[in-house]
C-alpha cells in the first residue's frame, strides 16, 4: 500500500471524526475569507466614490476628521455650519468651481436613505449626470425631487410619484441614469428647499471644489484656508484618511477570523492525538517492516496537511458565497452601502483565494507536528504491545 492511499484510509476511517474537524477549520477560513473578500469590495467602492466625487478639493467645517469625510462618501448626515457667505467667498476666487452640498438623512417606509441638497444646474454640470426617465428640476427654486435609480427601485418609485420628506409631501420629478456611485441611491432637493425642510438656514455641509490647474492644487488650499475659517483637503488627502479608517476595521475583522482558523487548529491537534494512540499497533507494525521514524512523521504531517487543503478551499468556496449572500443585507445605511455599490456585488479575488489556501494549510501543518512527532518517537516494541 503506498503512502498516500495509507494516508486517505487513515483519514476516512473515522468519518464522523473526519467530517467535525473539516467543519471546523472550513469555518474558521470562511469568516477569513468573508471578511477579506468584503473588505477588499468595500476598499474598491471607495476609490470609486472618491472619484465619482469630481472634486480636486473637499471644504469641511474646522476641525473636522475622517469620520466627517468618510460621510461624503457615504450620503451620510453630516453637521451643516458652513454659511453662503463663506461658500461665495470660495467661488470669488479665480481659478477654480465650488458646489455646495447639504447632506441629511430621512426615511421612506422605515428605511434609511440619504438627501442631499443642490444648486440644480451647477450640480448637474459639475456630477455630468444623464437622466433615465423624466425631467430635471426646473428652476433652483423647485418644490420636486430627482432620486436615483437605485432609490427608484428601491422604494417603487417612478416619475410623478410621491415621497415625504420631513413631513412634506414632494413629487418625483425624474430619475438619474445610473452612475455606478451612492448617488444611485440617494434623494435630491433644490437646496433652499432642502434649508428649509432641515432648518438649515443659509448653511450646507460641505463644498466640492474642482480646479483649473492641478499643478496649483496645495496653492489653492492655501487661498481658500485665507477667504476662509474651513477645513480644506485634496481628494488624494481624504481617500488617504478614509482608508485608514476602514483599514483599521478591516483588520480588526480578519484578525477576529484568524482567531476562529486557529481555534479550529486545535480540533486537528486533538483528532490527530486521537489518532496516534488509535494507531499504536499499526505504527509498530509499519517499524517492525523498516518504515523509518521520518517516514512516520511524513505520513501524519500529510495528514494534517490534507485537513488544510480541503478545509481551505471549502472554506473559499463557502466564505464567498457567504459574502454573496450577506451583501444585499448591509446595504440598510450609508455606510455599508459601499459593500454592494451599484450592484457589482463581490468580486473573486485570486490572491484572497491562493493566501487563504496556504494560510489554512500552514496553520493545519503547524497544527499536526506534535501529534506526529508523538507518533514518530514510539518504539516498535511500545507500538506493537499497545492493546
Amino acid at each position: 500500500m503506498t503512502p498516500s492511499k495509507l494516508v486517505f484510509r487513515n483519514i476516512t476511517r473515522r468519518r464522523g471524526r473526519f467530517v467535525f474537524t473539516l467543519l471546523g477549520i472550513t469555518i474558521g477560513i470562511a469568516s477569513f475569507v468573508t471578511f477579506m473578500a468584503m473588505g477588499g469590495n468595500l476598499k474598491r467602492e471607495i476609490h470609486r466614490e472618491t472619484a465619482a466625487l469630481g472634486a480636486s478639493l473637499m471644504v469641511l467645517p474646522k476641525g473636522s476628521c475622517g469620520y466627517e469625510q468618510l460621510s461624503i462618501l457615504t450620503g451620510d448626515q453630516m453637521p451643516t455650519n458652513i454659511t453662503v457667505d463663506e461658500v461665495k467667498k470660495i467661488r470669488d476666487i479665480k481659478g477654480l468651481t465650488a458646489v455646495p452640498y447639504l447632506s441629511q438623512q430621512t426615511a421612506i417606509n422605515n428605511r434609511p436613505v440619504s438627501v442631499t441638497g443642490i444648486e440644480p444646474q451647477a450640480t448637474f454640470a459639475f456630477k455630468r449626470w444623464q437622466m433615465a426617465q423624466g425631467s430635471y428640476f426646473s428652476s433652483e427654486e423647485s418644490k420636486d425631487a430627482v432620486i436615483g435609480v437605485v432609490a427608484a427601485k428601491q422604494f417603487d418609485l417612478k416619475p410623478g410619484s410621491t415621497i415625504t420628506v420631513r413631513g412634506e409631501k414632494l413629487t418625483v420629478q425624474g430619475i438619474l441614469a445610473e452612475t455606478g456611485g451612492r448617488d444611485d441611491a440617494g434623494i435630491f432637493l433644490a437646496l433652499p428647499l432642502a434649508q428649509r425642510l432641515f432648518k438649515a438656514h443659509e448653511q450646507v455641509s460641505y463644498v466640492a471644489v474642482r480646479v483649473d490647474n492641478l499643478a496649483q492644487t496645495e496653492a489653492y488650499i492655501e487661498k481658500i484656508r485665507e477667504a476662509v475659517s474651513l477645513g480644506v483637503v485634496s481628494d488624494k488627502q481624504m481617500l488617504k484618511s478614509v482608508m485608514g479608517i476602514v483599514g483599521s476595521v478591516n483588520i480588526t475583522l480578519q484578525l477576529i477570523a484568524a482567531v476562529a482558523v486557529l481555534a479550529s487548529a486545535f480540533g486537528i491537534v486533538n483528532t490527530m492525538m486521537a489518532a496516534t494512540y488509535e494507531r499504536k499497533r499499526e505504527i509498530g507494525i509499519l517499524q517492525a517492516l523498516g518504515a523509518r521514524r521520518r517516514m512516520i512523521f511524513a505520513l501524519f504531517m500529510m495528514e494534517s496537511g490534507i485537513y488544510g487543503v480541503i478545509g481551505g478551499v471549502s472554506g473559499v468556496v463557502a466564505g464567498l458565497l457567504a459574502a454573496a449572500v450577506a451583501t444585499p443585507y448591509i446595504t440598510q445605511n450609508a455606510f455599508t452601502t459601499m459593500v454592494k455599490g451599484s450592484g457589482s456585488g463581490t468580486l473573486i479575488d485570486l490572491k484572497v483565494i491562493i493566501y487563504s489556501i496556504l494560510f489554512s494549510t500552514v496553520v493545519a501543518i503547524l497544527a499536526g507536528i506534535y501529534p506526529a512527532w508523538r507518533a514518530a518517537r514510539l518504539t516498535p516494541v511500545e507500538a506493537i504491545s499497545y492493546e
